[in-house]
């Protein structure tokens, strides 16, 4: 009866095919032996195959994470139990961009709430729904999302992983613009912006992409500047830069 249960909450929690046609199923094994064949143990694969199959239908599906369990002898609830934990894997479809907009307590205060009504209103949508892609432009999900670790450029807005800094709702409608648009965009740090199933591969590592070149912003430093004028140090570490 238990184990019945637990196959029960696996249905309710993970939507889509149930599994994958020959040629798709061949095509991701031969990726996931890759990665698999990086690690000691099989099962230590786990999260880097949930990226490999989330860009596939650009969120888990249930044949995903069969493919997952059978893989790395697992069951598949044991795949959902770490599927569900982490807010990166994807429960429902996905658009090509995935628009995140920092809630918590600084970039709010900064104006992160206000970005994010800008954006409903501007989109037509709530957190976590998706544009309509019948117009022929690129599709965008909308969500609000936790600390970034990127308070030093709040407000901060992630498009598919990578950061938008210094945000204000007049500069977020025109990244969705451009997005939607197939305009290029360049995050302020970091890789060059690519699709969410794309992004999805390089997390896998699938796939590749060449950071920008970008030097540490004034801002990220200011305390260790402002120490270093004092003369302060972290015990143990006096001397070091």
């Amino acid at each position: 009866m238990a184990a019945g249960r637990s196959e029960l909450g696996l249905e309710e929690r993970f939507t889509g095919r149930a599994t994958y046609p020959p040629d798709v199923a061949g095509r991701l094994s031969h990726d996931a032996r890759h990665i698999i064949a990086r690690y000691p143990q099989p099962r230590s694969a786990l999260l880097p195959l949930l990226h490999l199959v989330q860009s596939e239908d650009g969120y888990l599906t249930k044949a995903g994470i069969a493919l997952c369990a059978e893989l790395l002898g697992l069951t598949s609830t044991e795949v959902a139990a770490v599927a569900t934990f982490y807010s990166m894997y994807r429960r429902e479809p996905t658009g090509d961009y995935l628009v995140g907009v920092c809630t918590n307590t600084l970039c709010a205060i900064m104006g992160g709430d206000a970005i994010l009504e800008a954006l409903q209103d501007h989109l037509g949508i709530h957190a976590g729904e998706t544009t309509d892609s019948a117009d022929g432009k690129a599709s965008v999900t909308l969500e609000h999302v936790e600390c970034n670790a990127a308070c030093d450029y709040a407000p901060v807005v992630m498009v598919n992983w990578e950061f938008f800094d210094n945000q204000t709702p007049s500069s977020a409608r025109d990244l969705v613009d451009a997005l939607r648009a197939g305009e290029p965009v360049v995050p302020t740090r970091g890789a060059p912006l690519c699709t969410f199933r794309h992004a999805e591969r390089v997390l896998a590592g699938c796939a590749r992409r060449t950071a920008q070149d970008h030097t540490i912003g004034a801002a990220t430093v200011a305390g260790l500047r402002a120490a270093h004028e004092r003369g302060m140090a972290a015990h143990g570490l006096e001397g070091l830069d």
